[in-house]
């Protein structure tokens, strides 16, 4: 009786209390995640457009998806999910090693991605303590990975988003993040113009600026990340804009048949519009030219 007693107090408090695991029956705790409870994480299925200005006019779109993760969440999104798993193969494969990670020279890979993104961040000065870090990715696919950019978006232990990392990548698997503190923030975005220093496209000069403008995701998607020169002048476009959606195994199922091996896709279409330049005669710049102006870079191409 008085066990009986004990499971309809535990399960009262359970239901009123929204604890987000079940009580046994005993009256101790047992967490064990549930199958349908909310999470952080997400999908955005997005348009990206690409436009140059300078030389010559060019300019395209596609759409595609990428994956909006809290890191916190990918090991029991591994367990709920069929068709995601974290460091094994599957449909879509989140790999930390595919992601930054510290130190620069010699990388300690004992580490998962939260480990190394707390380190980075408090080399920069921030200490979220258990705040939340929320991942814009795209993820390997049937065992292929290649990520242009990913986003990072951080949080203070009070929910409140403290600063942005850029994570961008080229096609020689190189890698530089870009900081975006507390002070660039306005708002819902966090807004930088640095130096680029990166080869990460050969029609591009490395003397360039970036201008990062990132909207903290929300039901909607909106980044935007264009190219100033030397003068000063805007001379390239790019944004990533789309809608929220629900990150189940349906979905990723109609997304992977949707848009099939969506990472080969990425790399395939950066060298189809490369040739496009080519052919329009776009000024070319070899990976061997100004060394100088490739600065801290991570996972150097040798």
């Amino acid at each position: 009786m008085a066990r009986d007693a004990k499971y309809r107090v535990s399960t009262f408090v359970a239901a009123n209390f929204k604890l987000p695991f079940p009580i046994h029956p005993a009256n101790k705790l047992v967490y064990s995640p549930m199958p349908n409870a909310p999470i952080n994480s997400c999908l955005y299925k997005a348009k990206v457009m690409h436009h140059r200005m300078a030389p010559k006019n060019h300019r395209f779109h596609y759409h595609v998806f990428m994956f909006y993760l809290d890191l916190d969440e990918i090991d029991s999104l591994g367990k709920r999910l069929k068709f995601m798993s974290r460091n094994r193969f599957n449909l879509f494969n989140f790999r930390d090693r595919d992601h930054l990670q510290l130190p620069r020279e010699n990388p300690d890979t004992s580490k998962n991605i939260r480990q190394h993104i707390v380190d980075y961040l408090q080399s920069n000065g921030v200490d979220i303590g258990n705040g939340r870090i929320m991942v814009l990715t795209n993820l390997c696919t049937l065992g292929y990975q290649f990520n242009p950019v990913s986003f990072y978006f951080c949080y203070d232990e009070r929910g409140k988003p403290v600063c942005s990392i850029v994570e961008v990548c080229n096609t020689f698997r190189e890698m530089k993040p870009y900081f975006l503190s507390a002070d660039t923030q306005t708002g819902n975005r966090f807004k930088l113009n640095t130096g680029k220093y990166f080869y990460v496209s050969p029609f591009i000069d490395m003397d360039t600026n970036f201008d990062f403008d990132l909207h903290i995701p929300g039901e909607k998607l909106q980044v935007r990340i264009d190219d100033y020169d030397k003068g000063g002048k805007r001379f390239f476009i790019s944004t990533l804009a789309g809608d929220r959606k629900p990150l189940t195994d349906s979905t990723l199922l109609l997304y992977f048949l949707s848009f099939p091996l969506i990472t080969i896709k990425v790399i395939t279409l950066i060298h189809w519009q490369a040739l496009k330049l080519l052919l329009k005669k776009i000024p070319y710049h070899k990976k061997t030219d100004d060394m100088e102006l490739q600065k801290e870079v991570y996972r150097p191409y040798t």
